[in-house]
């Protein structure tokens, strides 16, 4: 109880617990009524039967009967029935809509891609029956529908005259529809099997996740199997896909009982259209769109359940994250598992224990402490990016890691940022972290008056930055809350974009294509708050426009995805097993100048204000090491690898030579080891698979000066070196 007060309607003095067990039926409701605590009491068995309630305390059968059925997705089950309902009866009120349409015929043009017109009837004319007008096999394999650019549902009207282009699996449009689809399909199963509390469920780069309420309930891989024989059930059935427009109070009723939909629709603008799609006896809030029917999908699987928190905030409430991926055939689910079991051979976080690369400790989460041999391999990849900066003339900086918050205030980090920083106070004053470089280097630039002639002006600074992440969200090197960035900015001339970003393309392809990997570009232009004048505007899209071109690659355009302050190329790397990744970016920024009144002096003698362009290529140095650690599956070329020889005595009479190998090796500033282990020397091979070059030594049985032989995976890598079996390594290795 909450007190040490006894409630008024019990007796001031009990003299048994048969006295106890007497009153408690006539008195357990009145406390509950007048909101007092009561004291539970564990009697024996005996005790009650004595006062004739065998039957335990009254109401707990009951409370143990809803438990159970909670567990099983019977506890919601009038919720669930009059969420169907509701459901129908909007469906009724568009299905009278389309109807109304149809008899008014008012003609749409419908404009394909390769410039065909076809004619519909506004708001009756769907995207599916365009298609099956096309051809019935391209109505089969078409899973979603862009409206003049917007993904639309195949099954949902045409409203005005639009272009119309459609999209399959194999399109990213068409992958994305199909696992947030799927999503709603997991939902279901979860609604179903377990009587939980939807969240949200939104679609990955690959796959999909639910996250679900369930009180102090956990899943395990036991249910894992539980949940996907449920989807595979609703597959079965190929539900069909339907979508209502409500208003925000019919929304709020329909979801009730979800605490979690109620905040999401009281969060959302009064200008906003809320949407809600059903699939089977699933009801769900939901903005699309979605697949015809659940019979696209024919192969699924749950891959796992993890912990998680409402809105990524660990002081709410607890949640349930399910994990599943599907697809439209069988084959290539099993393509995906094998790869799948293929990344986790390759985790960053296995390979960096075995390695003895990296740690992470609970007195400082999120921040990553580099053993030697990880240091080498962060500080290898620093000081080749060192090397581009000296080659194409950036001048590295050093600035500092704590700022006044008035300094915040001025970049707008303040007001837009502040609750993923550290911040404290000093000496009655607010102090944040610095979370990125960029205001420090606005400072760095004006603290004198700068000339046109400076222009460009490329401060590079290796600086170390925090951030404050959820604890949830920290993962490996990938979500760290200390990092290091390879950041520069450019302080330029608006005519001096394109060589700039040109030239930063050139140096993004060379590092790429000296880690052996893929990637891919994206233009995003202007959206629609964008800030700034649009001159400006069309004139540095089109300068990333002809940077892009220049490099002779394809790339793509996001309408409307660039920054309110400028547009960027979004860059996308692909690792071994063709994972996608955002690591590089360059981003033109034209209010940061504004904010911090950037200028100099051009050759008429105004002041003008200069562009900044926002550019890494490893981005943080941190999510690069895991990246490329995976992609090389722990076998690191020599100019990385942190042990790029090991020795290996087989005799002890061998170590005092053994060790003066080593020496000379690192004087030629290799790293070496010498493996002077108990373990034999089959054990020390296989656990030196991963070095750069392996070598044993032993005495010769005329006990001559001790020999020595290699072995190697990649020979010709070490005859780019100029080495040669039997030969010593005689120079640091180049990349």
């Amino acid at each position: 109880g909450g007190s040490s007060e006894p409630s008024t309607c019990w007796p001031p003095l009990l003299i048994s617990i048969h006295d106890f067990l007497r009153d408690l039926n006539t008195h357990c409701k009145a406390a509950a009524h007048n909101g007092d605590c009561f004291w539970i009491v564990q009697v024996g068995v005996a005790d009650m039967a004595a006062v004739g309630l065998s039957g335990g305390i009254p109401g707990q059968d009951r409370h143990d009967e809803n438990t159970a059925a909670a567990a099983s997705g019977e506890g919601k089950k009038h919720y669930y029935e009059q969420r169907i309902k509701n459901f129908e009866k909007y469906h009724e009120r568009e299905l009278k809509k389309r109807e109304a349409a149809k008899a008014a015929a008012d003609p749409v043009k419908i404009t394909l891609p390769d410039g065909t017109i076809m004619p519909g009837i506004r708001n009756f004319t769907t995207p599916l029956e365009v298609a099956s007008a096309i051809s019935e096999s391209l109505a089969k394999k078409c899973v979603v529908a862009k409206v003049d650019g917007v993904p639309w549902d195949l099954f949902r009207p045409l409203e005005a005259d639009c272009a119309l282009s459609l999209h399959n699996f194999g399109d990213e449009e068409g992958r994305e529809t199909f696992w947030h689809s799927s999503a709603h399909l997991l939902g279901q199963a979860l609604e179903l099997e377990y009587g939980v509390d939807l969240t949200i469920g939104p679609a990955l780069d690959e796959g999909y996740y639910y996250d679900c309420f369930m009180g102090e309930r956990t899943l395990n891989t036991d249910d894992q199997m539980v949940i996907e024989t449920r989807m595979r059930t609703s597959i079965k059935e190929a539900h069909e896909f339907q979508r209502v427009v409500v208003t925000r109070a019919e929304a709020l009723e329909m979801f009730q009982e979800n605490k979690f939909k109620i905040e999401i629709i009281s969060g959302l603008p009064s200008s906003a259209v809320i949407t809600v799609y059903r699939v089977g006896p699933m009801v769900d809030l939901c903005s699309g769109p979605h697949l015809p029917n659940l019979s696209h999908i024919k192969a699924v699987a749950v891959m796992a359940c993890n912990r998680s928190f409402w809105r990524g905030d660990v002081k709410r409430e607890g949640l349930q994250r399910v994990y599943a991926i599907s697809f439209p055939d069988n084959k290539q689910l099993r393509e995906y598992q094998h790869r799948i079991e293929e990344a986790k051979k390759r985790d960053h976080r296995l390979l960096g224990a075995n390695q003895s690369l990296f740690f992470f400790h609970h007195l400082s989460p999120g921040s990553c402490f580099f053993l030697p041999r990880g240091a080498r391999i962060h500080n290898a990849l620093v000081q080749y990016i060192r090397e581009k900066y000296w080659e194409y003339e950036y001048e590295e900086v050093i600035s500092p890691n704590i700022y006044n918050f008035d300094l915040w205030h001025t970049s707008g980090h303040a007001e837009h940022y502040k609750e993923n920083m550290f911040c404290f106070e000093v000496e009655k004053a607010e102090f944040g972290l610095k979370p990125m470089n960029c205001p420090g280097h606005c400072l760095m630039f004006a603290h004198r008056t700068r000339s046109y002639r400076e222009l460009p002006l490329r401060y590079a600074d290796f600086g170390v930055l925090h951030r404050n992440e959820y604890s949830g969200a920290l993962q490996g090197l990938t979500r760290v809350r200390r990092f290091q960035q390879d950041d520069a900015h450019i302080f330029c001339r608006p005519a001096q974009v394109l060589q700039e970003v040109q030239t930063f393309l050139k140096i993004l392809g060379e590092v790429y294509a000296t880690f052996g990997l893929t990637y891919s570009m994206a233009l995003s232009t202007r959206p629609e708050g964008y800030l700034g004048e649009l001159d400006l505007w069309n004139q540095a899209e089109d300068a990333l426009r002809a940077a892009l071109e220049s490099t002779g690659q394809q790339w793509t355009i996001n309408e409307g995805d660039g920054a309110f302050y400028g547009p960027k190329i979004d860059i996308c790397v692909f690792d071994a097993l063709k994972r996608r990744f955002q690591c590089a970016t360059v981003q033109l920024d034209f209010q940061l100048p504004i904010r911090f009144k950037l200028e100099y002096q051009s050759e008429e003698g105004r002041m003008e204000r200069p562009v900044i362009v926002h550019r890494a290529i490893l981005g943080s140095v941190e999510r690069m090491f895991a990246i490329l650690t995976e992609h090389y599956a722990g076998k690191w070329p020599l100019w990385l690898n942190p042990c790029q020889v090991c020795i290996v005595p087989i005799t002890d009479s061998v170590y005092e030579f053994a060790d003066g190998v080593r020496a000379r090796l690192r004087a030629q500033h290799f790293f070496c080891e010498v493996d002077t282990s108990n373990n034999k020397m089959q054990k020390k091979v296989r656990d030196a698979k991963w070095v750069g070059d392996l070598r044993s030594c032993g005495a010769a049985e005329d006990h001559k000066e001790p020999e020595y032989t290699f072995w190697h995976s990649s020979i010709s890598e070490l005859g780019i070196m100029g080495c040669s079996v039997g030969e010593p390594l005689s120079r640091k290795p180049r990349r």
